[in-house]
């Protein structure tokens, strides 16, 4: 049987174009030492099949010869050896990406994700398990996702974790250095992780997709060096490099401070993609002029975070602006619209920009942000407030400024819990994992005159919609009324 599984991992290999047929011995080889196998017998036919079911006897068959612990981490690991067996060269990845650029930034890109998929650096049948749908909202359609691809450490690796010695290598998940790397229980193996090195700005950055894509080609473009998130004029012009490089994908950063930053702010980075969010579809609210740019489009966005948007077919224009608006609002003080730009030392003002083009112009969303925290609100003024937690406690990072919610998986199993509880009419407070929607469903549960098992489904993915945008409009340091925005107003004044 092991024959047969090498041979049907090789074949896989061959047919996804990572392996050349005049590398099928080499290939088997390796798959050999990395199993331990001294014998191979070449069978008679190879099924075509799942490369997870390949997988899973492979890993199986490592689990009873004792090489590894039967667990999901180490199986992970493990798992990750055995496709390096097919894996191609960073150079000959890197070279083939550059011979389908020449024919256009789409064929390049299409190329690099199809591979990053095959490799199983994304695990396509972890992806598909994700729950997504979308909510109506008047800011437009609210993409909502449950994050069921990631998979969680059990016992056995946490154990193994607090036995190791603090490691330094790679300094994080963003590092260069994690290209190939084997991997250990506290850090996932990245030996079928492969890197486009680009040139932004004059420095070396890569580009690379991320292993739990949360929209379509979601990609991590980072810095080569370990240096962390900054804000800063240098920033805008990193992002218009990139889109000049790949038109068809927008490009965003998360802010440089904690609460309203995403949850690695050591290491610089972006994310963009191939997608469009909510955000990008929102109208202009309010048309403003700013003196000295007259010939940039600028307004305020009808969304629930506070978002300039400017448009012009310069990004030279475009990043004298943001530098502009950025230095303006790192030091605004509007007491009475509660935006105070630092207390005792600790700076509050910054801001979350997206790059994107739309046509032959350039655009840029800046959208405000600020992480004062009050004695009311310690998880921060503008973070979602506690009544939402039971949905959304997390930083509202770069992904769900635009419009994305990103939700823990224990929500899944929540949600049918919650479905069979207000199905036979009983009380969440009374069940202990369910307490912390009591209020929540209390409060939309009169809204509607049937709830069937037919309904149940599709009125909490509603419900849950609906919390998101008021986790948004929380975010919004100015708020969507008409006192609201005309603090906005003020601020736009200042510029």
């Amino acid at each position: 049987m092991i024959s047969k599984d090498i041979a049907a991992l090789v074949q896989y290999g061959i047919d996804a174009g990572l392996v050349p047929e005049c590398e099928r011995r080499y290939t088997i080889n390796l798959l050999l030492d990395t199993l331990h196998e001294d014998e191979y017998e070449e069978p008679e036919s190879i099924e075509k099949e799942e490369l997870e079911e390949i997988l899973k006897r492979l890993l199986d068959h490592a689990v009873s010869k004792g090489l590894i612990e039967d667990s999901i981490v180490y199986r992970d690991l493990f798992d990750t050896r055995l496709m390096n067996c097919l894996m191609p060269r960073p150079y000959q990845v890197q070279n083939t990406f550059w011979e389908h650029y020449k024919e256009s930034p789409e064929k390049a890109t299409e190329y690099f994700y199809k591979f990053s998929q095959d490799s199983d650096y994304i695990r396509r049948y972890r992806i598909k398990k994700d729950m997504r749908w979308k909510v109506p909202s008047e800011y437009g359609n609210i993409d909502i996702t449950i994050n069921l691809s990631k998979p969680e450490k059990d016992p056995k690796a946490i154990a193994a974790a607090r036995l190791m010695k603090a490691a330094g290598y790679p300094k994080c998940l963003l590092c260069p250095q994690n290209e190939g790397y084997a991997g250990r229980v506290n850090h996932p193996a990245r030996n079928n992780h492969r890197i486009i090195p680009i040139t932004i700005n004059d420095s070396e950055w890569g580009f690379q997709y991320s292993p739990y894509v949360y929209y379509n080609e979601h990609c991590i473009v980072f810095n080569f060096q370990h240096v962390p998130m900054k804000i800063e004029r240098a920033t805008f012009i990193k992002l218009f490099d990139f889109v000049k490089l790949f038109p068809h994908y927008f490009l965003g950063s998360n802010a440089d401070l904690p609460i309203v930053g995403g949850s690695i702010l050591s290491h610089d980075h972006f994310q963009g993609g191939h997608y469009t969010f909510a955000m990008e579809t929102a109208d202009f609210e309010k048309m403003v002029t700013i003196p000295g740019y007259e010939d940039v489009t600028a307004g305020i966005v009808k969304w629930p975070l506070s978002v300039l948007r400017i448009r012009h077919k310069d990004a030279e224009r475009l990043v004298d602006l943001a530098e502009h608006v950025l230095d303006v609002w790192r030091g605004y003080k509007d007491e009475d619209a509660m935006i105070l730009p630092e207390t005792d030392g600790a700076l509050h003002n910054t801001i979350t920009p997206i790059a994107r083009r739309r046509g032959d112009l350039f655009e840029l969303d800046l959208v405000l942000r600020n992480n004062l925290t009050t004695e009311e609100r310690p998880m921060g003024l503008y973070h979602p407030r506690e009544a939402y937690h039971h949905i959304k406690k997390e930083n509202i990072g770069l992904i769900e400024v635009m419009g994305l919610a990103v939700l823990p998986s224990r929500l899944k199993e929540e949600m049918a819990l919650l479905e069979t509880c207000i199905l036979e009419g009983k009380d969440p407070a009374q069940d202990e994992t369910l307490a912390k929607h009591a209020d929540w469903v209390k409060e939309f549960l009169p809204q509607y005159d049937s709830i069937t098992e037919e309904n149940i489904e599709d009125i909490l993915k509603n419900e849950i919609g609906k919390v998101f945008v008021k986790v948004l409009e929380d975010a919004g340091v100015y708020k969507c009324t008409e006192e609201g925005r005309a603090a906005f107003l003020k601020f736009i004044g200042a510029l």
